[in-house]
């Protein structure tokens, strides 16, 4: 009996229906852009001082202009690194006075501005911007600023409770009616996030939005991937994900037009209703229903793709069927993502990775929407570098591998968040161009988490090891606007070191877990133990051993290679020697970028080199060595 992708290879596994689902379904990401890290513009913090009541109508009088008077009347300007006096303190006098002077008004109560006291911001606020947000209609600065956060934290809260809730409903109701009833519900609680009238009511409806986003988009995801032929579900699955970085341009544009707080929200919700139409030219997915025994309903649909795509369901096809297993079904749990040595370190390892990726992608977003010079633009520069990410993805990640560049990509990530700390602020274009390297690389880094998790796991628990590593997401999520907003209140860049020794962990971190390149997906639990004994060997078609497939670049170095094949040493050693030697390559390109602003790099760099050699030429004898003990205990035996 033949299987659905038996029937795709015949009908088109990406012919002109899966095309036009394609392109109607990767608007649900462009969608869900806005939802994600709409935050930055929603509630962006313009420069601000307390109101006090009294210096409108003394400067009018005096004819002073807007930096006479603040400059007068607001304390603690001017103080580099500290903004909260001028920010959240005002001096506590009686500006109604009519006998204070126009060139010096705080001479009448001392003669030096520091004896002054000074007070809380009672009457409200004064913001320097021509339009609207969060922040300044609901006042959130100051001692309410850390509401600011707990907005955004509760959409994370949002999609972390609401993914443990949706991949049932779309397992037991179906893909469609997931997709429908998430939409509706995103849509609606957008709208009403955007005529919320007070705090409370705004955070509620952002938390119910998180329930459901999230889950609108993975339907559509899924959706597509059941559509779709295997020879274009990696493919497909990085397009889709590039299309939320439509969206982050898009938003940026409309962030832009649109200044006002209530006017673009509700701009960027009102459209989602149209995918309600979805009910009419999206099918449900055959593949759940051939699970759900309704063979009827999928053999129709499958019948209707042959025909959109022009190639009839011959009668010998009409009979399909899940895919043939005849052994036992096995019942996934929780348990089983611990049960074993490998899995387990699969597990927490991916758990720390799926966590990092949220912290240093979202960490990085809100930190340039608090401390861009132009944010709309900087926002825009840096969604942009999204795009040569997923390309990157798409031409490597079967010619490299998974492991190294996903390695490489987390450390970037964290490297550049330190470099950061050491870019004077005047020279502006090389800060936002550091910026987006480092998002680039943490782009990557989060795109690819999502297929190496997928690989890692056997079948039966597949699913649910991708749902359990990728919640650690959302808890990021949840956390990471207090340590971005709250720290920067102490250091502009405390959050950058954070960030840089979450993503270099991360990145040395990878380096244990094994490279899934050009081998079939693990069935069992066993299958799993055995990854990362064997490489794929791309010029002969074959797997080979690790060690082996090393051998040929020993050729070139011979000196030592007698005393180091005595040596024991741990494969994982070696990879670590032979990442950080890459790293070490990587960062004298850097540095030579870098010789002409530095002469002193022209004496670094040789040693850097010479270093980096080193590091190799240790990694493959270790390699070797450990490759020829094997041999001797088979021998041996």
């Amino acid at each position: 009996m033949p299987t659905l992708d038996d029937i795709l290879e015949h009908i088109g596994e990406f012919d002109l229906f899966q095309k036009q689902i394609f392109l109607v379904l990767c608007l649900l990401s462009v969608a869900f852009a806005p939802i994600f890290v709409g935050i930055v513009f929603l509630g962006f913090i313009p420069d601000h001082h307390c109101l006090n009541p009294g210096v409108s109508e003394l400067s009018k009088r005096c004819g002073w202009s807007l930096e006479e008077e603040l400059n007068y009347t607001v304390p603690g300007l001017g103080i580099p690194g500290d903004t909260f006096i001028s920010q959240c303190r005002r001096y506590d006098v009686d500006w109604n006075q009519t006998t204070l002077s126009c060139t010096d008004p705080l001479a009448s109560f001392a003669s030096n501005r520091s004896h002054i006291p000074l007070t809380t911001c009672q009457d409200g606020w004064v913001y320097d911007t021509a339009g609207s947000s969060i922040v300044t209609e609901f006042n959130l600065v100051c001692a309410d600023s850390w509401k600011l956060d707990l907005i955004q934290s509760s959409v994370n809260a949002g999609f972390f409770l609401g993914s443990m809730g949706i991949g049932y409903v779309a397992d037991r109701f179906g893909r469609k009616v997931c997709l429908l009833t998430t939409v509706f519900i995103s849509s609606l609680s957008g709208v009403l996030m955007a005529i919320s009238p007070n705090y409370a009511s705004l955070v509620i409806f952002r938390l119910l939005q998180g329930l459901v986003s999230k889950g609108s988009w993975t339907s559509g995801y899924i959706l597509l991937t059941e559509f779709v032929g295997p020879a274009y579900r990696r493919t497909v699955s990085i397009v889709y994900q590039m299309n939320f970085t439509v969206g982050l341009v898009v938003l940026s544009g409309i962030a832009y037009i649109i200044p006002y707080w209530r006017w673009l929200q509700l701009t960027v919700s009102l459209p989602t209703f149209l995918f309600l139409l979805y009910y009419w030219c999206v099918p449900e997915s055959p593949r759940w229903l051939l699970s759900q025994k309704k063979n009827a309903r999928a053999i129709k649909i499958v019948d209707h793709i042959a025909q959109k795509n022009g190639k009839p369901l011959t009668a010998n096809l009409k009979a399909l069927s899940l895919e043939d297993d005849d052994t036992e079904k096995l019942s996934p749990s929780i348990k089983d993502l611990f049960r074993t040595p490998q899995i387990r370190r699969h597990t927490l390892i991916l758990m720390y990775l799926w966590f990092s990726a949220s912290m240093l992608y979202q960490g990085l977003i809100m930190y340039m929407g608090a401390t861009s010079a132009n944010l709309y633009l900087d926002f825009f520069y840096s969604a942009l570098v999204e795009f040569p990410a997923s390309l990157i993805i798409i031409f490597t990640i079967d010619r490299i591998g998974r492991r190294y560049p996903l390695a490489a990509s987390n450390f970037i990530g964290g490297v550049v968040c330190l470099i950061m700390l050491f870019l004077p602020e005047d020279i502006h274009w090389l800060k936002v161009t550091v910026t987006c390297v480092g998002r680039m690389g943490i782009t990557i880094a989060a795109q690819m988490i999502c297929l190496v998790n997928a690989e890692l796991y056997p079948t039966f628990i597949r699913n649910l090891g991708v749902m359990i590593c990728s919640s650690m997401c959302d808890v990021a999520g949840i956390i990471t606007p207090f340590i971005v907003f709250r720290l920067t209140e102490l250091w502009h860049e405390l959050p950058l070191i954070l960030f840089g020794v979450v993503g270099m962990l991360a990145g040395g971190m990878v380096l244990l877990l094994p490279e899934t390149k050009g081998k079939t997906l693990p069935e069992t639990l066993e299958d799993v133990e055995k990854l990362g004994l064997y490489v794929w060997q791309a010029s002969t078609g074959t797997k080979v051993q690790m060690a082996s497939h090393l051998k040929k670049q020993m050729e070139i170095m011979g000196v030592g290679r007698t005393f180091l094949q005595k040596v024991t040493i741990p494969p994982k050693l070696a990879s670590y020697f032979q990442y950080f030697a890459f790293l070490s390559q990587l960062a004298i390109a850097c540095l030579l970028s870098f010789r002409h602003f530095c002469p002193v790099l022209l004496f670094v760099i040789p040693f850097g080199a010479f270093l980096a050699k080193i590091l190799e030429w240790f990694a493959i004898s270790f390699f070797i060595s450990f490759d020829r003990r094997g041999t001797e205990e088979n021998r041996i035996k």
